[in-house]
């Protein structure tokens, strides 16, 4: 009985910690977007004008070309880094359902046209707190990118269920599969997604063999 309340309280705390850090993440990287955005690009703004200003002024051909293509290397990067600045300051993860993000992120991985991903949900609208959505988001990215990595798959099955008090997630792929017992470059990738499994309170079951392709079946409470 102590056993299990240390185990609990442990867990508590280890879920916490989680939530203090997504927390502090989230704002570094939106701190990092707005000064990207308001200093850096500024910045390249006023070199952009000057660049035309000067290619407007400059009475020989021969440079004006040299200032052009400084300008638009200029506007080019300008292009990347709100492009950049938009990313780290977009909270997509609070603006969008479970459903939406790891649709979102199946198709991203289809675009590249090397693996075909679905995605498939018995519920229109499944309501989690960002912490949830945040750890079931990098477990979907870990497995996408050992599948596409390692397993040498061309389909790869995602799915998110509700059970009752149940929340489900099966990932599933065609590849070339490996020994469990046998982990080694896969490992880390593996762990981690066990670990953020186990820091929703979830359970994590892993299976795969040569040649039967990869599944992984995660199953987290849901709260009353």
């Amino acid at each position: 009985m102590i056993n299990k309340e240390k185990q609990l309280t442990k867990q508590l705390h280890q879920q916490e910690l989680l939530s203090t850090q997504l927390e502090m993440q989230t704002q570094t990287m939106q701190h990092i977007g707005r000064e990207i955005h308001d200093n850096v690009g500024q910045k390249l703004t006023l070199a952009s004008l000057y660049t035309q200003q000067l290619a407007y002024e400059n009475k020989a051909p021969q440079i004006t070309d040299k200032i052009e293509n400084i300008s638009n290397i200029i506007n080019e990067s300008l292009a990347e880094l709100r492009q950049l600045s938009k990313s780290l300051t977009d909270d997509a993860i609070n603006e969008n359902s479970i459903n939406e993000l790891l649709l979102q992120e199946c198709n991203k991985v289809t675009d590249l046209k090397n693996c075909s991903v679905a995605f498939s949900s018995n519920q229109k609208n499944i309501v989690l707190p960002y912490q949830t959505k945040s750890i079931l988001l990098r477990i979907v990215q870990e497995f996408l990118q050992n599948s596409i990595k390692h397993a040498d798959c061309k389909n790869i099955k995602a799915a998110l269920n509700t059970y009752e008090n149940t929340l489900q997630l099966l990932l599933k792929d065609d590849g070339k599969g490996f020994e469990t017992t046998k982990v080694t470059e896969k490992g880390i990738g593996l762990n981690n997604m066990r670990k953020r499994t186990e820091l929703l309170g979830g359970t994590y079951n892993l299976e795969s063999s040569p040649g039967s392709g990869t599944q992984l079946t995660i199953e987290i409470p849901l709260q009353q």
